[in-house]
């Protein structure tokens, strides 16, 4: 393996920025110089990257992907290749995807499959969430054993989807006494299906078969309502570590808000989606273009009595929000999101996200909602230390994996089909976006994937991520 020196460029942490050399023996950081001191020590690269003008931050850590999820008669269009290729263009050095149990599975068996599926195709490195979607006896006991034996530390749970993963308040309850024990985070989505299944009913019987209804469906008050009842059925638990994905609305950011502010242990993530984009200019566009948009939760209203997208930035800021992923679920339009054409409760739920989160919270610091080392923070380090995966990932420091990005700051991306798009979809949810800056370099454990504008990973290089407990605790 390589010795790769990184001169010039400024370092960029969660608590500041100082100009700094990177000197990466092999698949790790050997040591942080002061400018100019590894010349002076006599020390001798294979290979300097001049960093002048640039940022050097750790590499991106996407903690909610889901790559080859299996989708009724359909798949998420991203293979484990395709899509640690296009997360490599976008700066992310690691990805959490989420291994899936469905009712009548082995918990065990949904893991080993997601093995097969990662198993030597990934350019970058991986781990994985359990989703349980079927709660009792045995799945608890899996439970604690791919805590102690598979690095597997953390568990997804649905309050939606009443007809595929939904889990009822008793088995929520169930799974986080279990958690309470072995010490793992329960992550959850939280909307009520109960009470959307109902409302989507209503609507396609008046004949309201458009994206947009979509989200009409899901009022911010339900992911609000089911956050709260997340938040009690963890107290219940004993405080046991909670964290609400996927965060879209005011009301549900208000519940972590004050949950943080009792001292729970409960923490929260948002997506670009839910930062940029609007029901009234994404999911109302006409001749069906709005399923291009359609996720759960919804993308959100503008003109909610909420201000959504300011309330969630400000969330950002102040750690209400601790962590930014992009739940990274492609189809195509075609064939794909023209499933539900006369229903949008059969649009394939899911946007193309994975290479774009970067340049996005980045352009958020381009704007003043948030600071440079606050976009680190959110994209790099926390998710390595609330999903147990600090300090090999989310720092620059010497002993930590040579996961590192040099972004450009005076360079501009246009995201999109006809710019810079790298995931398996037939369009860009964020098409003809420009960014106010650029990925210009990744190394992924000390091998360069992304330089000059050219992909030199390689596949199989990624490695499984056995992942520790949770080191973000209140």
């Amino acid at each position: 393996m390589a010795r790769i020196l990184i001169t010039n460029g400024t370092i960029v942490s969660p608590s500041g920025r100082y100009a700094s050399d990177v000197f990466i023996d092999g698949e790790t950081i050997q040591a942080i110089f002061q400018p100019g001191q590894a010349a002076s020590l006599g020390i001798v690269a294979d290979k300097v990257i001049d960093a002048t003008g640039k940022y050097v931050i750790p590499g991106g850590v996407d903690v909610h992907t889901h790559m080859e999820l299996p989708m009724g008669p359909i798949e998420a269009t991203d293979t484990f290749e395709t899509g640690s290729n296009a997360a490599a263009w976008g700066g992310i050095t690691t990805i959490v995807d989420m291994a899936l149990q469905r009712k009548g599975e082995n918990i065990q068996d949904g893991l080993a499959a997601w093995h097969q599926k990662a198993a030597g195709n990934c350019s970058i490195d991986y781990a994985f969430h359990q989703i349980m979607g079927d709660i009792h006896d045995q799945s608890l006991k899996d439970m604690t054993y791919l805590v102690e034996h598979e690095g597997v530390t953390s568990f997804k749970l649905f309050m939606a989807y009443p007809d595929t993963y939904y889990s009822d308040d008793g088995q929520i309850l169930r799974a986080m006494q279990e958690a309470s024990n072995n010490g793992a985070v329960i992550m959850m989505h939280a909307e009520n299906g109960m009470a959307i299944d109902v409302l989507i009913q209503q609507h396609l019987a008046r004949g309201e078969t458009d994206p947009v209804f979509h989200s009409i469906s899901r009022p911010s008050l339900l992911e609000g309502e089911a956050t709260h009842r997340a938040i009690v059925l963890s107290q219940v638990a004993g405080n046991v570590p909670l964290y609400i994905v996927h965060m879209s609305a005011s009301e549900a950011l208000n519940e972590v808000a004050r949950a943080q502010h009792e001292g729970l242990n409960v923490f929260a993530e948002t997506c670009p989606q839910y930062l940029y984009l609007t029901l009234e200019e994404h999911l109302s566009q006409p001749d069906f273009e709005g399923a291009k948009f359609v996720c759960s939760p919804p993308i959100r209203s503008r003109h909610d009595h909420h201000h959504h997208q300011s309330d969630l930035w400000k969330g950002l800021r102040m750690n209400e929000l601790a962590v930014v992923s992009t739940d990274h679920c492609p189809f195509c339009f075609k064939d794909q999101k023209t499933l539900g054409r006369n229903d949008f409760s059969k649009i394939p739920n899911g946007l193309p996200g994975v290479e774009h989160r970067m340049e996005l919270i980045y352009q958020g610091v381009v704007l003043g909602e948030l600071s440079l080392e606050r976009w680190v923070e959110t994209c790099c380090t926390t998710p390595a230390r609330m999903f147990g995966m600090y300090p090999k990932k989310g720092i620059i420091a010497p002993g930590a994996d040579a996961d590192i990005v040099v972004w450009d700051p005076h360079q501009k991306t246009t995201i999109g089909i006809n710019g810079k798009h790298h995931m398996n979809t037939d369009y860009s949810a964020f098409e003809g976006t420009v960014i106010d800056g650029k990925v210009d370099t990744v190394l992924s454990r000390g091998m360069v994937v992304v330089e000059n504008d050219t992909f030199t990973g390689r596949k199989g290089h990624g490695k499984y991520v056995k992942r520790d407990l949770c080191q973000y605790l209140h």
